[in-house]
Parts: structure tokens; C-alpha cells; sequence
């Protein structure tokens, strides 16, 4: 497994980013949050090595743990760290103990279930398994009774490979679990086919060099962080008349006369869909800048513009926008 090294990767202690979470090591600063979460019957129960109670000193137990695994290469665990707040919300990871063949495991804490924050953080895993480490198997396996977790399983593409008599040493018991895999062809089949989606960006820059940033409503998808103002590209408009629209629907203002200054584009896959966005530059525009989709506003230094949470995409615009300003 020491080849796995030779291109940066999960290995080597890298993050790994989804649209809201950042998948990262754990750290002994974790040990309260992973406490707090999994002090809490009903996200252990289905579990087959996590206590009951559980304590500090367990929170610390798994953190050696998977930090001597780490170092032998035989399994890792990345704290779901979600992107607006930085808060951890739960773990994912997998382990080679049987064969090399990793087996994917994931938890979240109670008060994030339902969110699809286990689905989203999986499917990041598994592409980095698959196209950076070169795996080509991955499987998981559930309680029978953990309905939640099979759905999860199914929503990444894993089919059913049989059934397995697991023991629950936390638990005093061992149950047949149903076995889930997913081979790397079928998965990059299924890459391959996922939507290209097309959207466009606009820098609004103020006479003091500012930039405008909007955060996401609540109720879209990464709701709370910071972006360009714009939108999806309408079949039939082109990125510049569809900037237009949006800029009137999102903040009322008209730019229909206004130089559009093109100064780049963020290409950007979200494992769900690939997403293009062209980035403009814009200087003047006709009306008052109001919020009209419930999105706060804020005008941002050059300097401070990487210091809110962005979408993934987002990101690598900002370094091409400072270059440019």
C-alpha cells in the first residue's frame, strides 16, 4: 500500500471537500465533539465497536486507534466537517482488514440526521478511492435493523453482495448483516453519466475595490455560504444574457449596459453533477443593489475575501480575482 503515497492523497493527510463538508483528519481537539455526538444511544446502537456510555477517554481510545491505522495504511477515519461553521458532525472512513478490500463505515451525530450528510461525505471517499488510490472494490455492511444506513448504501450506487455473521462486541452479540459493494467500473459509469450543469458568476466590484459577496438562502443547497452573485444558465440565453437575468432577480439592478469582463472560470466536480462557471467583472451597473431573494449581502476587501466559507467551486475564483484586481 506504501505506492498509494506517491500522489497526494488521503494518505499523505489531505482534506478532501464536498459542497458543505470538509472531510479531514482527526485531531485530539475532536475528543469533546465526538463525545458529545456519540454519548447517545440511539447513533451507537447499530454500532458494532462503539460503548455505551461513552466517554472522553474512548473519544481519545479511537483517536490512537486510527492514527496507528493510518500509519500502517489499514484504514483511516476523516472528521465531516461542515463548511459554514466548521462544526464536526460526524466520521467517514474505511478499513483494509479483510483481503485490502476497503470496507466504507460512516456515522453522524443525531442532530444532523436526515441532511445527507453520510451520502455526501461517502461519495467523495469513494471517488478519491477509486481514481486516486486506484481501489477497485469497496463494500459496506449494516445492521439489519439500521434502515437509514441501507439507504445511504443504496443512494451511492452499492448493490447487494450477499450477507455476513458480524459480532457486536459493544453490543454482546454478533447478527447477519446484509453486505453492500460497489465496483469501480460500475461507479465510473455512473460518473461518467452524471449531469454537466452551467452557471455564471459575477465580481461586483465598488469604487473602493470591494467585492460583493451573497450568502445562500436557507433552504438551497449550501445555504450559508458565500459566492458570486448569479445563477444557472437558461437554455437558449448565453452566460452573458443569463448574467443580465440574474442580476435583476437576485439584487434589482440592470446591467443590460454594462461592460462584462470575462476573467475566468471554475470547473468543479460536485460527484452528483460537473459544474462550469464562467467568473465576470463588473464596474457599473443602474439601480440600488437590494437583496431580493433573502440572501444576506456583504462587500469584502481584496484582502479578507478568502476569510468566508465558500462553495468548492467558488474558491479557486478568488485567486484569479485578486490577480485581476
Amino acid at each position: 500500500m506504501g505506492g498509494l503515497c506517491r500522489q497526494p492523497s488521503v494518505w499523505m493527510g489531505i482534506a478532501l471537500t464536498t459542497a458543505r463538508l470538509r472531510l479531514r483528519p482527526l485531531t485530539e481537539n475532536d475528543i469533546p465533539r465526538i463525545m458529545a455526538l456519540l454519548d447517545d444511544w440511539e447513533v451507537v446502537k447499530h454500532t458494532a465497536n462503539i460503548p455505551h456510555p461513552y466517554t472522553e477517554a474512548d473519544a481519545a481510545s479511537f483517536i490512537a486507534t486510527m492514527d496507528s491505522r493510518f500509519a500502517a495504511e489499514t484504514g483511516i477515519a476523516l472528521g465531516m466537517e461542515r463548511a459554514v461553521d466548521g462544526v464536526l458532525v460526524g466520521c467517514v472512513g474505511f478499513g483494509l482488514d479483510q483481503d485490502g478490500t476497503p470496507e466504507l463505515g460512516f456515522w453522524v451525530g443525531r442532530e444532523d440526521w436526515g441532511r445527507g450528510y453520510a451520502t455526501e461525505a461517502s461519495s467523495r471517499l469513494i471517488r478519491h478511492m477509486f481514481e486516486v488510490l486506484g481501489m477497485s472494490r469497496v463494500w459496506a455492511s449494516c445492521h439489519p435493523d439500521n434502515q437509514a444506513s441501507r439507504r445511504v448504501m443504496a443512494k451511492l450506487g452499492m448493490a447487494s453482495a450477499g450477507h455476513e455473521r458480524v459480532a457486536l462486541p459493544a453490543r454482546g452479540q454478533s447478527v447477519i448483516m446484509p453486505v453492500m459493494a460497489l465496483e469501480r467500473d460500475a461507479w465510473a459509469a455512473a460518473h461518467d453519466a452524471r449531469p454537466q450543469v452551467l452557471v455564471v458568476a459575477a465580481a461586483l466590484i465598488d469604487g473602493d475595490g470591494r467585492v460583493l459577496l451573497a450568502s445562500r438562502p436557507p433552504g438551497k443547497s449550501m445555504a450559508g455560504l458565500w459566492e458570486f452573485p448569479g445563477g444557472k444558465v437558461q437554455p437558449g440565453e448565453t452566460p452573458e444574457q443569463a448574467l443580465v437575468r440574474e442580476l435583476a432577480e437576485e439584487l434589482g439592478i440592470d446591467t443590460g449596459a454594462s461592460c462584462l469582463a470575462p476573467i475566468g472560470f471554475a470547473s468543479h466536480d460536485y460527484d452528483s453533477f460537473h459544474l462550469l462557471m464562467p467568473l465576470y467583472a463588473l464596474r457599473r451597473w443602474e439601480g440600488q443593489i437590494v437583496p431580493r431573494e433573502g440572501q444576506a449581502l456583504r462587500w469584502v476587501a481584496q484582502a479578507r475575501l478568502g476569510e468566508l466559507p465558500m462553495p468548492p467551486a467558488d474558491v479557486p475564483l478568488v485567486a484569479l480575482l485578486r490577480t485581476y484586481l
